[in-house]
């Protein structure tokens, strides 16, 4: 059985894998994303899932681990995209989505393979 970090980092691979499958069915296109109100809920809330799990993980996880992944402002996007009531920059669900999502997945990816 894997530790609770571990679970958590298997939960967040599959949002990150979500949100890839999404930009796949949709279209690499912020034009596309910033017209489809779908879109933007299917990618943000998997962002918001992703940023409740980070929170979720140990102090010591996090600490160990900083260097690599930034999980405060993994933490703050969660609490941007939950608290901004559709009044977030689709630009910054965008370029994290297409930008940051794919390092986050490989790093969980490699955590997992240890």
């Amino acid at each position: 059985m894997l530790s609770p970090d571990l679970q958590r980092l298997e939960h967040i691979r599959d949002y990150c894998d979500e949100i890839q499958r999404t930009i796949a069915r949709y279209g690499a296109s912020f034009d596309v994303f910033d017209r489809d109100p779908d879109y933007q809920r299917s990618i943000s809330f998997c962002i918001l899932q992703i940023g409740e799990l980070g929170g979720r993980l140990s102090p010591e996880f996090r600490e160990a681990t900083a260097d690599r992944i930034q999980w405060g402002p993994i933490k703050s996007m969660r609490n941007l995209v939950a608290h901004s009531y559709g009044s977030m920059s689709r630009d910054i669900i965008w370029e994290t989505a297409v930008t940051d999502i794919p390092v986050l997945r490989a790093f969980c990816a490699e955590q997992l393979e240890k």
